[in-house]
């Protein structure tokens, strides 16, 4: 089976992973970004803008989209 074939989207469209891309890594579409550094800039007190300027690739509406989608998945979670 070929890499593209493998590749998986997930929060509508905005991530991506592709084992032909940082050993399929989820990472930001269009980018080699992966989404945990987003995680981890806001765990570490950095804020989203600092973010955005550190990493100009990935746009406001992507990191914004990838966050609602994360409490999206938590409160479904939780009406089980």
């Amino acid at each position: 089976m070929n890499a593209v074939a493998e590749m998986k989207t997930a929060a509508a469209g905005l991530v991506v992973s592709n084992p032909g891309i940082l050993g399929g890594t989820p990472v930001f579409c269009g980018t080699r970004l992966p989404v945990q550094t987003l995680f981890d800039y806001l765990a570490d007190g950095l804020s989203l803008g600092y973010f955005l300027e550190t990493f100009e690739g990935v746009t406001r509406e992507q990191a914004t989209g990838v966050l609602r989608y994360g409490w999206e998945r938590i409160v479904a979670e939780l009406a089980r």
